[in-house]
């Protein structure tokens, strides 16, 4: 009996190899989508549950401020043998999150539910370091990339599902809809993803979780409430002040203590500061053009500009955005392996600052936005997509989870910091008394846009150059190493991976 059941169990795992990098796929984008669910309600929320829409807006802010917290404790937990049970644990905390939020029992458990959603966020950086570990060496390198723009093609996609299903049945459906699909992503994820890799638990870093989610937060805050708050609010200087006084606390600790939360020592290695630098800046650019195109589109013709669109519409413009970033990542892979992963990566810097120069001087049709919108697809979703494999491949095993998570968090607070300054922006260009900005503002945001991604584009030429021009402690040249690594994951058809001998 025993012999069969250990013939059957031999016979399935090839069938759960093949479906985890679809299923971790599925979960990612579950959690991107629900993550956005918030976004387009916000008006909605204000008026079912008569609040305002300052206060609306913690249904989609508590959701950022706890994913930046969860994605770190997550990420280290996950490095070590118990990341079966922490994707599982988390991904049943979304499905309660989502119920919680869907049933109409006010707006305090509205937040409550929204607040257990965003432990999800952490969810993706644990599915990059299992796809690592236990898909086939010759798929694994697309699948970390096709992982690491779910969080971007996900967002596309929840906004104009979000609107659809709200306009269509009600605010409380989009939530049920969020329940359903995070309670079929738990099911599959239960049956393909396997048991970690035998490795030795290390201690968690209490006090640098503690620190680093405190920090966040208060810097979250401050770039999510600035606008409502005033920014020259005494009380907003005095929480910046606090939240960058424990960063430095928390950077401190994380040095100093034996089994860090994140291993700053990492960040020595410029390609891993590459990926993380770019991560943040990427995420403030990205996440302040969706938030023009959103306002954009639905501006009444009235204001001189615009054109008045549904927020169904709104997501809409956003849909050919997550359609071309992930059919960019097809691409990435045979584009790094003929010339480099840093190559592509500066390639999909001027592809998005050609998306804003666009923008900027064509956005009287709609058509003309969805060609933006694709366009900023291309470039943001390969930035993104190298981005995991420039980590991957310049640090321990050990410490992919929490590598990746890290620079995941970086990208939240770039979201958080884009879709403030859009509205810092839009706001310092209207008129006393009056409701919108004038086009200036718009012009204004992405002349800023463009600056931002020209220096982003220079920091991936000049950084990684001088990684290359010097070397690791044992002799081996970093850019080596990550083209090597290269080869070794994604091997064209006629290559013999290769290994580096110091």
């Amino acid at each position: 009996m025993a012999a069969e059941r250990s013939a059957m169990d031999a016979a399935a795992a090839p069938r759960r190899e093949r479906a985890l990098v679809p299923v971790l796929v599925f979960l990612g984008t579950v959690v991107a989508v629900i993550s956005s669910l918030g976004a387009p309600l916000v008006p909605t929320i204000a008026t079912v549950d008569h609040v305002s829409l300052a206060e609306a807006q913690w249904s989609l802010t508590i959701t950022m401020l706890v994913g930046a917290v969860a994605t770190p404790v997550m990420g280290r937990l996950g490095d070590g043998p118990r990341r079966r049970p922490v994707i599982l644990g988390a991904t049943a905390v979304v499905v309660v999150g989502s119920v919680l939020a869907a049933l109409p029992l006010g707006f305090a458990f509205l937040v409550a539910g929204r607040a257990l959603q965003g432990v999800g966020l952490g969810l993706t950086p644990l599915a990059i370091a299992a796809a690592r570990d236990s898909v086939p060496a010759e798929r694994s390198r697309s699948a970390v990339a096709l992982l690491s723009i779910t969080t971007v093609a996900g967002v596309g996609l929840g906004y104009p599902l979000t609107g659809l299903i709200a306009q269509s049945f009600g605010i409380h459906a989009g939530f049920w809809f969020g329940a359903l699909i995070s309670a079929i992503a738990l099911v599959c994820a239960a049956l393909v993803v396997p048991p970690a890799a035998r490795r030795e638990a290390a201690p968690l870093d209490g006090l640098g979780a503690v620190l680093i989610g405190l920090a966040v937060a208060g810097l979250l805050l401050v770039l999510t409430e600035g606008e409502s708050w005033g920014w020259t609010a005494p009380g907003l200087w005095a929480l910046a002040a606090g939240s960058l006084a424990l960063l430095a606390w928390w950077i401190r600790h994380e040095l100093r203590t034996p089994h860090p939360l994140v291993d700053l020592r990492t960040l020595r290695n410029r390609t891993v500061l590459t990926a993380d630098v770019t991560g943040l800046v990427a995420g403030v650019v990205m996440y302040l053009l969706m938030s023009l195109v959103t306002r954009f589109v639905q501006t009444p013709t009235a204001a001189g500009y615009g054109f008045g669109a549904s927020v169904v519409v709104a997501g809409l413009a956003l849909l050919p955005f997550s359609v071309v970033s992930v059919l960019s990542s097809k691409a990435v892979v045979p584009l790094a392996r003929r010339t480099s992963t840093t190559t592509v990566l500066t390639v999909g810097c001027l592809v998005s600052l050609a998306a804003m120069v666009v923008f900027l001087f064509a956005r009287d049709h709609l058509w003309q936005v969805l060609v933006v919108m694709a366009i900023a697809g291309l470039g943001v979703g390969s930035t993104f997509a190298v981005m995991p494999g420039l980590i991957v491949s310049s640090v321990p095993a050990a410490e992919v989870g929490s590598a990746v998570s890290f620079n995941q968090v970086l990208r939240y607070v770039g979201y958080s910091t884009g879709s403030a300054l859009c509205g810092a922006v839009l706001q310092a260009h209207t008129a006393a008394g009056q409701r919108l900005p004038s086009a200036d503002g718009y012009r204004a945001a992405a002349l800023l846009g463009c600056a931002v991604w020209v220096v982003i584009a220079v920091v991936t030429i000049v950084l990684p150059r001088r990684a290359g021009a010097a070397t690791t402690a044992s002799g081996v040249d970093e850019e080596l190493m990550v083209e090597e690594s290269i080869a070794d994951i994604a091997p064209g058809p006629d290559e013999v991976p290769a290994k580096v001998t110091p």
